[in-house]
This record gives structure tokens, sequence and C-alpha cells, in this order.
């Protein structure tokens, strides 16, 4: 009896040092913390694209966090500063990602800020990035005869277009890309140095 009432208090202690090191400590760091400056709320539709963007998960591929340069070579690849805890105060729940099976979409708003690329590349990866493993996302999309009025067709490079038909993106798509076009943290987060006097 005497043995499991230790390994009960043990278990316990363990479990409050682990709480306490791994969710309330990091709270309090975090909790105060502003947006950063030249950081905008989402627009609706960029809320809707970002379900579009759960529902498909697209986050189990593509990080939105770029790393300093003593992790990871991100900068190297055009992928933009390094990420502060700013950059996330509006995001509900983070999609900060663990893989990278596709590049960082940190800033794609800025290194691709292409509404017919991100449509295209949605319809059909390879055309745009050939050898990619993205899947496609024909569903967010439609083949038709021809267009309405107020429906976007995608401008697809040659021998991508169905035959004799044209395809028109779904509001769940232009929400999406909405939504990749917001992902836009070119703004500095910190002040710039100051210039050094020249000797």
């Amino acid at each position: 009896m005497d043995n499991e009432i230790k390994l009960a208090v043990g278990a316990m202690v363990s479990l409050g040092v682990a709480t306490a090191a791994l969710v309330v400590l990091p709270y309090i760091e975090v909790r105060d913390v502003k947006p950063a400056e030249g950081l905008k709320p989402y627009t609706s539709a960029q809320l809707r694209g970002r379900g579009v963007y759960v529902a498909n998960g697209c986050v189990y591929c593509h990080t939105q966090q770029p790393r300093d340069k003593r992790f990871a070579p991100d900068a190297e690849r055009g992928w933009g500063r390094v990420s502060v805890p700013g950059d996330y105060v509006y995001d509900r729940p983070h999609l900060l990602g663990s893989m990278r099976t596709g590049p960082d979409l940190f800033n794609i708003g800025v290194r691709q800020p292409s509404q017919d690329w991100h449509l295209g590349h949605l319809y059909q990866p390879r055309a745009y990035v050939p050898g990619s493993i993205m899947p496609a996302y024909p569903y967010l999309f439609e083949v038709k005869e021809k267009a309405e009025p107020d429906e976007v067709v995608l401008k697809l490079p040659p021998g991508h277009s169905p035959p004799g038909k044209i395809v028109v993106a779904r509001p769940e798509a232009l929400d999406l890309v909405k939504y990749l076009q917001g992902l836009d943290r070119s703004y500095p987060v910190l002040p710039p140095e100051p210039a050094r006097p020249a000797p």
C-alpha cells in the first residue's frame, strides 16, 4: 500500500511539473502579445478560405513558421523573415504545421500574389510545378461548356484544360485563394538597426 501512495504522489508531481513547464509558463510568456504593426485581421472571405485550408488538410504538408537561420535555411529559400508570436494573434486555431512536404506558406501572399496561379495550381499542381507531389483539388472547380458572367474562369497552361470545356472556380476555391493571398507577413517586426557612423 505504501508503494502505491508513493507512485501516485510521484505521478501527480510529474504531471504538475510537466503542466507548469508545457502549459502555464508558455501561456504567461505570450498571453499579452499584441498584433505586430501591419498585421490585419482576416476578412470574412479569408476566414472561410482558412476553413477550406483546414478541411482539406493543407496544414499536414505546409508549415507557416519560417525558422531562424541557425536552424534552417528558410531565408535562403525565400520564405521570408523569422516568425514572431505577434504574427499569429488572429489565428485560432494556429496553423503552424509540423511537416514540410511542401513549402512554408507564411508569406505565400507576397511570394505568389497571382490569383490565376493559385487557382491553376490548386486545380493541377504539376502544370505549375513539375514533379510536385501535391494532390489536385478538382472538386473545388467545375468543368463547364461556358461560364456565367460572374464566374472566374481558370487560365490554365496549354494542354491542361479539358478539351472543348472550361474550368471555373467554385466559391470555396476563391475563398481559399483569398486566404493564401492574405498570408503576407512582410511588415517589419523589429526597428531598423541604427546607421553606424563612418570611421
